[in-house]
């Protein structure tokens, strides 16, 4: 990583998953941990949300129940820490396009300014997965209808009416176009949608690789151990994914390239993906189609 992602990160205070296991404690004790962190770099407006956020038990309880069906489904880690993630990734994708000239929508559309376009990713990436809390086919509908319940009060510290609504209503398009066929139309959603895939560290998939459910998507995220995220020379922002087994192709070919193809990304990032070391690890213990 970047000496800037090392230092953002440490701000943010981004754990690993627990490894142990579904947990076993009663909603209240299981949501006290859920604490998200970013830095805002004094933007009132983001610094209002999050911390409106953090203080949402509706909302951690919303985080808690999507973990628990991705536990129940066998899946890699759709907590809190996921969101977190996916929120410190987003304000770095959007803080180098910026820097690099790239307008989003929120200046080109409605002139108001970047850092509104913060607040945007943010809730896109803190919101994007509340629907897991119902099912996760079609999840992403489903924290449409959840995400709207609560984005008036969420954002009721930083905005008035009417740019209350065009914030809440850029956030829900960050969240629906985050899905595999999604169209984003504004790069704040794009960036939401990128930043999401690029959650795939084998950190994320610890505990479906400990339990047993070994598939294409636990073993492809395996496969990855580190992902750096920095200004490119020739687009504005270059990402660099380091693998330890060729698996991981499948994470960035069939997840992050789908995620960056036709957003207004494209032509925007520049992935590189490297296997170092003349070996690569073993990631699969065996095979069987019953």
């Amino acid at each position: 990583m970047t000496p800037d992602e090392v230092r953002e990160m440490a701000e943010a205070g981004v754990p690993a998953p627990d490894a142990s296991g579904p947990t076993r404690r009663p909603p209240r004790e299981a949501i006290a941990e859920a604490h998200v962190r970013a830095p805002t770099r004094g933007n009132r407006r983001l610094e209002s949300f999050i911390d409106a956020v953090n203080g949402d038990d509706q909302v951690r309880g919303w985080w808690y129940m999507a973990q628990v069906n991705a536990e129940r489904l066998g899946m890699s880690d759709h907590s809190w820490v996921h969101m977190q993630i996916v929120l410190n990734i987003s304000l770095r994708l959007l803080r180098l396009l910026v820097k690099a000239g790239v307008e989003p929508a929120m200046v080109a559309d409605h002139g108001m300014r970047d850092r509104d376009a913060e607040v945007v990713v943010a809730g896109g990436a803190l919101l994007h997965d509340v629907g897991m809390s119902i099912h996760r086919a079609d999840h992403e509908e489903y924290s449409l209808f959840l995400a709207q319940s609560a984005l008036d009060r969420l954002l009721a510290g930083a905005y008035r009416q009417p740019e209350r609504t065009v914030v809440e209503t850029e956030i829900l398009h960050s969240i629906i176009g985050h899905r595999r066929r999604g169209e984003p139309y504004t790069v704040e959603a794009g960036v939401v949608r990128v930043a999401d895939a690029l959650d795939m560290a084998q950190g994320r998939t610890r505990i479906p690789i400990e339990t047993g459910h070994e598939g294409i998507h636990s073993i492809s995220a395996a496969a990855i151990d580190e992902v750096r995220i920095s200004a490119g020379e020739d687009h504005p922002v270059r990402i660099e994914i380091q693998l330890n087994n060729s698996a991981g192709i499948f994470q960035v070919d069939d997840l992050l390239a789908t995620k960056i193809r036709g957003t207004p990304l494209e032509g925007k990032v520049e992935v590189i993906a490297e296997i170092e070391g003349e070996t690569e690890k073993r990631l699969l213990s065996g095979f069987r189609l019953a």
